[in-house]
């Protein structure tokens, strides 16, 4: 069951942090296994499976970043071993990062190298925002098409999300 429907909300990329919890917590006793002890088997495994549904519902929809995802998956356009089309120019900016990651020689360098990377990170972070703020009032062509757009910004940051990884083992060994 979708995530969104288990706990009857509008799909979002920021759901209300207080409505999530305060539906958590309702389902959460509405669904506690304790109160089916005397339940047959078939019902006590139907309740187990809900307080389950409801336990991943709550971590996914309460962390930006599940949300994301969860979002691009269920609507199908993030997939395990996907090889997605990014853009010419951010690929040949994080070839050009990943030389000048091979040659650092000095904390100077990796620290430069790491701002211009955060600096990357917080522009996509900004564009992700403004893509996804008003995605609950489009109509479903928009929404299609502002998809597409969160899933190319969401394969940068997977891509960005290595660099990062790498500057960390080098750091390390600095």
């Amino acid at each position: 069951m979708n995530y969104f429907e288990f706990y009857g909300i509008a799909e979002t990329f920021h759901p209300d942090a207080a409505s999530l919890k305060k539906q958590f917590y309702a389902l959460s006793k509405k669904y506690h296994p304790d109160f089916y002890a005397n339940e047959g088997d078939e019902k006590q495994q139907e309740i187990l499976e809900l307080s389950t549904l409801n336990n991943k519902a709550y971590q996914t929809l309460s962390d930006p970043n599940r949300v994301v995802d969860y979002i691009l998956r269920t609507h199908e356009l993030v997939s395990e071993g996907a090889k997605p089309q990014l853009p010419a120019d951010f690929l040949m900016e994080m070839m050009d990062l990943n030389e000048r990651l091979m040659e650092i020689e000095d904390k100077q360098q990796l620290g430069d190298i790491t701002a211009e990377v955060l600096a990357i990170e917080g522009d996509m972070k900004e564009e992700l925002n403004g893509l996804t703020r008003d995605y609950p009032t489009l109509d479903h062509t928009a929404k299609e098409s502002r998809l597409n757009d969160v899933a190319n910004i969401y394969y940068r940051q997977k891509y960005l999300l290595r660099i990062k990884e790498s500057l960390d083992t080098f750091a390390a060994r600095l």
